[in-house]
């Protein structure tokens, strides 16, 4: 499938998928800076955020794109944040020179308004002209030479084959607080996953470290269009699994078909959490194929699976389910789970929302949440992460053994 680029000379339209995209990215950096500064003694929050297909930060149709989006929500949380001075480091790239020039001209009143009206926010823009792969050392340099720990790249390409899974590791690797939303294109794998040429299809997912026991894996599975939804996300997030702690597969759920996913990756379950949270807050949006508790995608395509919308009905089912899954997760484990380890375990395997988490342990008949000081909580929106998940001494079903079978006489 060709990729379509924008002509921002022209003026670019903008498209349902990006659309949607901004909307969620928009959220996320409110949110992002609203939890990261919480603190009653902080006083100072440093970040950068990397744009590295930037665009000309304004469409046809008047709307902002992703660069004014970050600026006008970095004022805007600031703005809340009473006394903390934010530091941002806004890194600019795009391989079209129209582009970036355009860019300039939209960033420059932001950027003066900006340091007219919100004296707690500091920011620095620079601007590149390159293919993002090799403007990636130049970002390295400036985010090295400025010692910056929490960043969050935009990864908005064309197609999928403009971003090579070993940047995404050393971005990962790189920073103790790193963040990617990482866009890919579904459409052009599609013809490649339709057919029964593997070797071509190989070939196709190199880039990807995908085996031949991956592709082997994909035989028999494409039945419908969630069948292929299912297999296309499993293959990709297994490409990308290992990138990150946490990394979410999730698809844009485009009137037009299944297009392109948006991809998050992060180092800290926090992140995660409130990634989904947002989905769950923009219902259909975003989609998944599989199942809505934990393993997400521990299931067969051919037999079980659902659409999930992150809607009030994907809700439901994700908290019937969570209600069986918690407890053999926590039975895993012993007996007992600290909280904060239960939630670094889950939050690269479910889609679900943190109150349905939570509602899921305080209303399961098997679990009870321990403070640190010994007490118990009742309520869902008590739950911290210094608690204990344990199972209660009276159970209802869980054996003491998960695998024991019956002794024979």
């Amino acid at each position: 499938m060709a990729e379509k680029r924008y002509k921002w000379a022209d003026g670019a339209e903008l498209e349902g998928h990006s659309h949607r995209k901004h909307k969620i990215l928009r959220e996320y950096v409110f949110d992002y800076l609203t939890v990261r500064c919480k603190l009653p003694q902080q006083e100072r929050f440093r970040l950068a955020i990397i744009d590295g297909f930037s665009g000309g930060g304004r469409y046809k149709c008047g709307a902002v794109g992703s660069p004014l989006i970050f600026m006008e929500e970095l004022k805007r949380a600031v703005q809340g944040l009473g006394t903390i001075e934010v530091e941002c480091l806004l890194i600019f790239n795009d391989e079209n020179r129209d582009a970036i020039e355009l860019l300039k001209t939209n960033v420059a009143p932001l950027e003066a308004e900006i340091a007219q009206t919100c004296p707690k926010l500091h920011v620095r823009v620079e601007y590149l002209n390159q293919l993002f792969e090799a403007a990636y050392p130049k970002i390295k340099d400036f985010l090295n030479q400025g010692r910056y720990r929490n960043v969050l790249f935009n990864l908005d390409q064309y197609g999928d084959r403009h971003v090579e899974r070993k940047t995404i590791l050393d971005i990962m690797h790189s920073y103790l607080s790193a963040e990617i939303f990482y866009t890919f294109m579904i459409s052009s794998l599609l013809a490649f996953l339709q057919k029964d040429q593997p070797e071509q299809l190989q070939a196709r997912l190199n880039h990807l470290n995908v085996t031949s026991t991956d592709i082997e894996a994909l035989d028999g599975v494409m039945m419908s269009n969630n069948d292929w939804l299912g297999a296309a996300e499993k293959l990709v997030f297994d490409a990308f699994r290992l990138c990150a702690p946490y990394v979410s597969p999730f698809s844009i759920n485009n009137p037009g078909g299944w297009r392109y996913w948006l991809i998050h990756f992060a180092n800290a379950y926090r992140a995660r959490q409130v990634y989904n949270n947002i989905l769950h807050d923009n219902a259909s949006l975003q989609a998944h194929f599989g199942r809505s508790g934990l393993n997400m995608l521990s299931y067969d395509p051919r037999h079980d699976g659902m659409l999930y919308l992150f809607d009030d009905e994907g809700r439901a089912s994700a908290k019937d389910q969570l209600l069986d899954d918690i407890p053999h997760l926590v039975t895993e484990s012993g007996d007992a789970i600290s909280v904060r380890e239960f939630y670094e375990n889950i939050y690269n395997i479910t889609p679900a929302h943190a109150n349905d988490i939570n509602a899921a342990i305080i209303e399961n008949p098997d679990l009870e949440v321990i403070t640190p000081a010994g007490g118990e909580r009742r309520k869902p929106n008590t739950i911290g992460a210094g608690d204990f998940i344990k199972m209660k001494e009276q159970r209802s079903f869980f054996p003491m053994f998960l695998n024991a079978g019956t002794k024979g006489t």
